[in-house]
């Protein structure tokens, strides 16, 4: 599975939009009870506004607030940036730490924030437990645990410490385009064959393609051989069902056309 992981979503990456670290544990607090695409729309103007860890430790709350409104829990994340640059400005001398004990001690950043802020922003894989990840390994079997930390573990002895990161996009990837909570796109997985959960949502391919969801949907669909319409997609031209479909249509002189 983890090999047809690979194959499937090889455009995988935190979606969350940042350039520094500091942006991207300030991204990740936002995205709490919110969407990455949500919170892309407010983050250009909240990083030109508050650049260091320092503007947002002298941060005016009401301003933050009112930056922040569309996001959610904006008093609390407003706290939780707030407290967070000054945390930095004076344990870490306004930059951001990056190990984990550093990273969970400041405020508003757990474990599943600083694994994201580790893989994605210092290249020290972490496995990033969020709900889609919860979700996804206990239906494939991966584990049973419930506690994230559980889970972290589990996957972490499973899956080779290098691919840590890169596992969590992945599995997040397909969570969110073709393995839903409610209705899995099952008709339309290329999981399907060794998914032990298989047929928990509709196995008709054309009925399962119009629930995967993403700008990758056109070749998520075609790894199934399915055109972004939902319908089976026609056989390539040199392949065995191309060259047959080819000879069996009728040319344009044998139709007698002009």
């Amino acid at each position: 599975m983890l090999r047809e992981l690979t194959d499937t979503h090889p455009d995988a990456h935190c979606e969350l939009d940042f350039r520094t670290p500091l942006e991207l544990a300030v991204a990740t607090i936002l995205s709490a009870q919110s969407t990455d695409k949500g919170v892309n729309l407010v983050t250009p103007a909240l990083f030109a506004r508050y650049p260091t860890a320092l503007a947002y430790a002298e941060a005016d709350r009401a301003e933050l607030e009112e930056m922040i409104h569309s996001t959610g829990f904006f008093r609390n994340k407003a706290s939780s940036l707030i407290g967070l640059g000054a945390a930095v400005v004076e344990k870490h001398g306004g930059e951001l730490p990056h190990t984990l004990d550093e990273l969970v001690a400041l405020p508003g950043i757990g474990r599943k924030t600083a694994n994201v802020i580790l893989g994605n922003a210092f290249d020290v894989p972490g496995i990033t437990v969020d709900t889609h990840f919860g979700r996804l390994v206990r239906r494939w079997g991966w584990t049973a645990e419930e506690d994230p930390v559980k889970v972290e573990h589990a996957i972490g002895a499973l899956v080779p410490k290098r691919d840590w990161t890169m596992t969590s996009h992945r599995v997040i990837f397909h969570g969110r385009r073709v393995c839903h909570a409610r209705k899995p796109a099952c008709g339309a997985c290329s999981l399907a064959a060794d998914c032990p959960a298989y047929g928990e949502g509709p196995t008709d391919p054309v009925q399962a393609a119009k629930l995967v969801k993403g700008p990758s949907r056109p070749f998520l669909l075609a790894r199934v051989g399915l055109a972004d319409d939902g319908e089976p997609a026609p056989a390539p031209a040199d392949s065995p069902a191309g060259l047959d479909a080819a000879a069996a249509t009728p040319s344009a002189i044998e139709q007698d056309v002009p």
